[in-house]
Order: structure tokens, then C-alpha cells, then sequence
């Protein structure tokens, strides 16, 4: 299934990064979310919205409360493609870090 929303919009919102370190810890409830930030309820909820959207979070009901944990899957997937960059910018690194050697010769 595709994501509504773009995954890099949505990691671009510090209130948002935040709140991934949060579930990164543990599940917890808006609420509990909403506690750590100086924001409203309901702009906790938007923003939890958007992070469901990009499957980055995932809700638990248990009765009538909501709980929202990272869905890690995604977290794999996203650094999977990061990866990519990393050994493209290793290898540019290791062919800078040999010219300032051969340079210094």
C-alpha cells in the first residue's frame, strides 16, 4: 500500500521527529505523547495523523484508549535507502581522504 503523504515532509517537522524518538522508547497514548511537547491535544493528534499516513506510527486500540507505536518495518525500509547514500558517501570520502594524501607527498 502506498503512502497519502510523503515520508521526507513528514520527517522534516522537528515536533514530529520528536515524537518517533518518543515511540521509539516505548507506546504510548496521545496523551502521554502531548505531555512532552508544549502544543495542544489536538495538534499532537494532526501530527500523529500524518505520521499514520506515512505508516511511520501505528495505532493499538485496547477498549476505548489509542496507543501509538513506530512501526519499525518502515523505520528498516527508510534506512535501507538512506543506506544507499552512506557507501556513496563513503566512497567519496575515501577518494577525497587518498588525494589529500597524495596531495601532501
Amino acid at each position: 500500500m502506498e503512502s497519502r503523504r510523503d515520508i521526507f515532509q513528514a520527517l522534516a517537522d522537528p515536533t514530529r521527529r520528536a515524537i518517533i524518538l518518543l515511540l521509539a522508547a516505548s507506546t504510548l497514548t496521545p496523551n502521554a505523547i502531548a505531555a512532552n511537547f508544549d502544543c495542544s491535544r489536538q495538534a499532537i493528534s494532526k501530527h500523529l495523523q500524518i505520521l499514520q499516513a506515512c505508516e511511520l506510527v501505528q495505532p493499538e486500540t485496547k477498549g476505548r484508549e489509542i496507543s501509538y507505536q513506530l512501526n519499525v518495518d518502515k523505520m528498516k525500509e527508510l534506512e535501507a535507502w538512506l543506506l544507499q547514500f552512506k557507501a556513496i558517501f563513503q566512497k567519496r570520502f575515501s577518494q577525497l581522504d587518498t588525494l589529500l594524501t597524495t596531495l601532501k607527498k
